[in-house]
């Protein structure tokens, strides 16, 4: 007996097996042959232009969507301006995209008819409640600088959360976040955030609250531009930041609450900016504070020594110890005087003594009889005997006076030599 997956193998013709390339290609023939190029009216959503020039959105009504392409160069030849919310009518031909088993409208011309049911109600609506003065500056409440804790009304399986958090724990924030849980999309979705409002206030440890959700199209956002919630954020008595969708969406939740973050990771780095100011701030503190403690240590450690230096000086041992090296000193000193006095005295006895010595009749008598002796010498030196006895001889005339000069002589003239010895007469020849 064959099995059930047996029996519709066979009745499929199970001869014939295609991979997943053929059969999407037979689709494709299908559906590109068999439906001709026509006109689609719808509304613009999920709009994105890629740097190639190639444009990619969402047509919808109330009860479908559309995937469409606009290649670059039926992008350039249109004269209407896509945008979201926009109600088109728009020209072109089924294609299928093979590596995601997609079809889409490739579409040719576009002819603008007008925003769209969803747009125009969210622009009545806005203009009401800011008539009502429901989004004015002066009614919004300020942000807390630190705030500790935190409430996130968001959908708990969201990546928006996931990223909410990434970017929290990267900047180093140390306060506590509270996730408020809460569809964000869909029927019922307002209500409950307007729950979570209220749960928020009632539980009274919320510093800040963030609402908020990714990005989606203007269906997708919905939710946070129904009046309810509107109401409900611009009266909550918690600063409320916005953080709903991308850079470009815009809903009238980011109207009414206190400030608005393009992104849910926008909304985590303006809650942790302050707290990455002052951390920073508190580190530069930190830094100063030590180095002047260092200083005031090192500064007071200098007048430690110092006075533990004077206090060493005026300590009893210190003292003593001073005026031991004192009487030493003086000791010293007293002794060098003594010897020098003692020196100079023997020095003036000195020279009183030779002055005595010199002054005493008998040194006097000896004095002048040794200068009378050589005195004595001199004119005994000098004496005519003296010379008489070196050999010298001494002539005198018959008078005898002594004949200095031979000229005065005469011949025949009789005189007498003196010598040491004797006389002799002799004649002037």
């Amino acid at each position: 007996m064959k099995t059930r997956e047996e029996t519709l193998f066979s009745a499929g013709g199970g001869e014939r097996v295609e991979t997943v390339t053929e059969f999407t290609r037979r689709v494709k023939s299908l559906l590109e042959d068999g439906i001709a190029p026509c006109w689609v009216r719808g509304e613009v959503s999920n709009l994105r232009a890629q740097a190639s020039g190639h444009v990619y959105f969402t047509l919808k009504d109330a009860a479908a969507q559309l995937a469409c392409v606009m290649f670059r160069g039926d992008a350039l030849r249109q004269s209407a301006q896509l945008r979201g919310g926009l109600q088109v009518l728009l020209f072109g031909a089924v294609g299928v995209y093979e590596a995601r088993g997609q079809y889409q409208l490739v579409v040719r011309a576009v002819i603008d008819q007008g925003a769209g049911k969803l747009q125009q109600e969210f622009e009545k609506l806005k203009q009401r409640l800011a008539a009502e003065g429901l989004f004015a500056p002066e009614n919004k409440l300020p942000l807390p600088v630190l705030p500790r804790t935190v409430g996130f009304v968001t959908s708990p399986t969201g990546a928006a959360l996931q990223d909410f958090i990434r970017i929290l724990a990267r900047r180093g924030w140390t306060g506590r976040l509270v996730v408020l849980p809460a569809r964000v999309q869909g029927e019922g979705a307002a209500e409950e955030m307007i729950a979570m409002l209220r749960t928020a206030e009632e539980a009274g440890i919320f510093d800040l609250l963030v609402i908020g959700r990714g990005g989606g199209s203007i269906e997708d956002l919905w939710a946070f531009n129904e009046e309810p919630l509107v109401r409900a954020v611009a009266a909550c008595r918690i600063p409320i930041i916005s953080a709903v969708g991308h850079e470009i969406d815009f809903t009238l939740c980011d109207f009414a609450a206190d400030v608005r973050a393009e992104t849910p990771s926008g909304a985590a780095e303006l809650i942790s900016s302050s707290y990455v100011a002052v951390a920073e701030r508190l580190a530069a503190t930190r830094g100063s504070l030590r180095a002047a403690l260092e200083d005031a240590v090192a500064r007071s450690r200098d007048k430690l020594d110092h006075a533990r230096s004077r206090l060493r000086l005026l300590s009893p041992a210190a003292v003593i110890e001073q005026h031991s090296l004192r009487l030493d000193d003086l000791a010293n000193r007293l002794g060098a005087a003594l010897r020098h006095g003692a020196q100079a005295r023997r020095e003036q006895l000195s020279g009183i003594r030779a002055r005595l010595a010199a002054a005493s009749p008998e040194k006097r008598v000896q004095s002048e009889s040794q200068r009378l002796l050589a005195l004595w010498k001199r004119l005994e030196s000098a004496s005519p005997q003296s010379v008489l006895k070196r050999g010298y001889a001494i002539v005198r005339d018959e008078a005898g006076r002594p004949v200095a000069r031979a000229k005065g002589t005469k011949p025949g003239q009789r005189l007498v030599s003196e010598f040491h010895d004797g006389k002799l007469n002799v004649r002037v020849e």
